[in-house]
């Protein structure tokens, strides 16, 4: 039961900080040789600003999972339809919409719900440690 729980307290960290490094892959869109470096990487931190705020919802969710897992799947389903209609503007395929939300809004709902499951399996855990310790 151990093993277990480590596990599942650890998987939706380590699938957070994944999913936050792979959506820092798409700032790198911001260098272009026409603009100065200082330019570059102004460009580049500004892309990097919906990282550092999921960043800011890991520290929530690694200190109040449910909290955190909460809030993690209700902002990737309430970006849904923006990068839905965003994507289907750039590119007017319905499959291909979907398959980038796919990429990019369910490692956080899934991140969420785990984060969820680890409070209420630490929970129950706690709840059942206390009830055998006690005579």
């Amino acid at each position: 039961m151990k093993t277990s729980l480590k596990i599942i307290h650890w998987t939706p960290r380590i699938l957070c900080i994944l999913a936050i490094l792979f959506l820092g892959i798409f700032a790198l869109d911001s260098f272009d040789p026409r603009y100065t470096f200082w330019q570059q990487m102004q460009a580049f931190f500004i892309h990097l600003i919906p990282n550092y705020i999921l960043i800011i919802f890991l520290i929530v969710a690694w200190k109040w999972e449910l909290v955190g897992g909460l809030i993690l799947i209700s902002i990737a389903l309430g970006f849904t339809p923006f990068i839905y209609f965003h994507n289907y503007a750039m590119n007017h395929s319905v499959w291909m919409s979907l398959f980038v939300i796919l990429m990019i809004n369910f490692p956080f709902i899934l991140t969420g719900g785990l984060f969820i499951l680890s409070h209420f399996l630490k929970k129950k855990n706690l709840k059942v440690k206390i009830q055998t310790e006690t005579p």
